[in-house]
């Protein structure tokens, strides 16, 4: 440690003793990333990058009285793939105006000099962003000046991926308390899903469509593999269509396979896209949604080929939910509304509403508001 690190260090400490606090020293720490990796960082961490915007998701969780204390840039995509969430934050927080961003990694858009001029504690990027990180020398070039990259990953293997990646924030941030208490709240919460699951003699599992940003091209099917929302379904009590068809997390799916297998279920991830696809068919979805147009843009995609003489339109049971559930630790949440729509006997008094009440109201700095799932009016 530095002399000035070692001045700066004691003047903490004697501010906190004076204030009758405990004093927070940084420390080197040694942790392991989702990808296995040993890397050292000093913490706890005060000035952190984003490599991606919607890991405010769990960095709010975490620092929920001042969440953009810690952040000194992240990437763009937040205002662009969950903009009512954005919004809300921008009210609350003026100051995310003028926060430093920059553009993805895989589009070679991350500013290497800017990052370094940023002076961070640590990098946080996804693990889908590994190859092209790793195309740009970008761990190395950090690691010369001192800056270490660490992966996340909420999205490619989450059920896999987002305890350990809570942890591991949680470490770093000094919040090792309120992310052990998230996971526990995580855990018990699909627990009353699976726990009343188990007790079913001869479980009949509906066959679910799962359809990945409908309406965002004009194409069918995007969809999930056994990961993700694949992944929900099945722990939902349902069979996802696409988990043989699709080796990994994401895939397209042919639309005569669907109207061949003719689901029980169709269910479509929406999200307000204006800014990538200007009046498209997409399922508006997000925090404060306008679920009537919601629900008119849901019926038009279940006039589609591929979904409009399958047992699921013809039963009403076509269904639309916020896509950021797939990139998020909130994933117990879908989890439970999914249930509902395919056990509705089963679980008539299982409310994921409230339970997604609840998580903002324990953990999330911004007040709860309507809009992540819509279902067609049945006729």
């Amino acid at each position: 440690m530095s002399l000035l690190r070692v001045l700066l260090a004691a003047a903490t400490v004697a501010t906190s003793l004076l204030a009758g606090g405990a004093p927070a020293l940084a420390d080197k720490v040694m942790v392991t990333d989702v990808l296995g990796r040993k890397v050292e960082v000093e913490a706890p961490v005060q000035r952190v990058i984003l490599g991606e915007g919607r890991q405010m998701y769990v960095v709010a969780a975490l620092d929920k009285d001042d969440p953009f204390k810690r952040v000194v840039a992240w990437r763009d995509d937040l205002p662009k793939a969950d903009p009512d969430s954005y919004k809300q934050y921008l009210a609350r927080y003026p100051q995310v105006a003028k926060l430093p961003s920059f553009g993805g990694m895989k589009e070679g858009a991350f500013d290497i000099e800017q990052a370094i001029a940023l002076k961070p504690d640590v990098l946080f990027l996804n693990i889908e962003a590994k190859v092209a990180s790793d195309e740009a020398s970008l761990v190395e070039k950090l690691a010369a000046v001192g800056i270490p990259v660490v992966y996340v990953d909420f999205r490619e293997k989450p059920f896999q991926n987002t305890e350990p990646s809570l942890r591991l924030m949680g470490k770093l941030f000094g919040r090792e308390t309120v992310a052990e208490d998230f996971i526990a709240f995580r855990a018990a919460e699909i627990a009353r899903v699976t726990d009343r699951l188990a007790k079913v003699q001869g479980l009949k599992r509906p066959l679910v469509m799962m359809e990945r940003a409908g309406g965002y091209s004009d194409d069918c099917c995007m969809s999930f593999g056994n990961e993700n929302f694949g992944k929900m379904v099945d722990i939902a009590g349902g069979k996802n269509f696409a988990s043989d068809l699709i080796p990994g997390t994401f895939g397209t799916v042919n639309p005569e396979a669907v109207v061949a297998a003719n689901p029980d279920v169709v269910v479509i991830t929406g999200g307000n896209w204006g800014a990538y696809v200007p009046g498209g068919a997409w399922v508006g979805l997000g925090p404060g949604s306008d679920l009537t147009e919601a629900r008119r843009k849901l019926a038009g995609l279940a006039r589609r080929p591929a979904f409009s003489q399958t047992k699921a339109v013809k039963d009403g049971r076509v269904h639309a939910i916020w896509h950021q559930f797939y990139n998020s630790p909130y994933q117990f949440v879908a989890i439970q509304e999914i249930a509902t729509w395919l056990h509705p006997e089963l679980f008539k008094d299982l409310d994921a509403e409230a339970t997604l009440k609840t998580l903002h109201e324990r953990f999330l700095p911004l007040p709860y508001q309507p809009g992540y799932w819509v279902t067609v009016e049945r006729k």
